[in-house]
């Protein structure tokens, strides 16, 4: 089982989930610890908030064994249900509730599926915990103040199979996949322990050029 929340590193950089996850190594940068920052009260697993008829419920230990996956949803919304149809039941309240989780984000939304592909690895495994089907869930973004609704539908969930199985297949591997240099390398808090810059210069070849025939690649 591997950690639900790599597999939005995975969809962002393979070599960057693999560096955490198999180099086990970290660096922090403003970003990251930001987005700490936000986490520290919607992961509060004491902390409950009731709106109206909705409670909130905090740092939920989730998994599935379909995905591979195992970990933690920030935010599981339940709403009151008449029916037992699609809902779950709670030993503190009383009743059929209907599940929708909330993954909470500190900036905007991005060109990828990263933060999509998270959440639907989410609903997931509420599903197969509960043998219940989940329609759509929400992603909020700190920076913007929204609350976005995403839709479930096949093609999501079909990719986050996918990502999870390549997760699975790295892993097993054991090899960091190789640097790619890109935009996004900018902001990625392992920058200097990924060195995207000098993936060429780290073979063999180039060091006898420079060192031994004293040429310039």
């Amino acid at each position: 089982m591997l950690m639900l929340s790599g597999i939005q590193h995975f969809v962002f950089c393979p070599r960057q989930w693999a560096l955490i996850h198999i180099e086990q190594v970290w660096e922090d940068n403003r970003l990251t610890m930001e987005g700490q920052l936000l986490h520290q009260q919607a992961d509060d697993p004491f902390y409950r908030q009731k709106n109206g008829d909705n409670i909130s419920l905090r740092s939920v230990s989730i998994a599935s064994k379909e995905l591979g996956l195992y970990g933690f949803s920030d935010v599981v919304e339940l709403r009151p249900s008449d029916c037992a149809t699609n809902c779950i039941l709670h030993p503190s309240y009383p009743g059929y509730w209907k599940p929708f989780p909330v993954e909470y984000k500190r900036g905007h939304s991005k060109p990828d599926e990263r933060d999509e592909v998270q959440l639907a690895a989410q609903v997931i495994c509420l599903e197969e915990m509960h043998d219940i089907r989940i329609d759509y869930a929400y992603l909020f973004y700190w920076v913007s103040r929204r609350r976005e609704e995403i839709a479930m539908d096949e093609s999501l969930r079909k990719l986050t199979k996918q990502y999870a199985d390549e997760m699975h297949k790295v892993f097993k591997s054991s090899i960091v996949p190789k640097a790619e240099k890109s935009r996004k390398c900018n902001n990625c808090s392992l920058f200097d322990i990924c060195i995207p810059d000098t993936k060429n210069k780290s073979l063999v070849s180039y060091y006898l050029k420079k060192n031994l025939y004293e040429e310039t690649p």
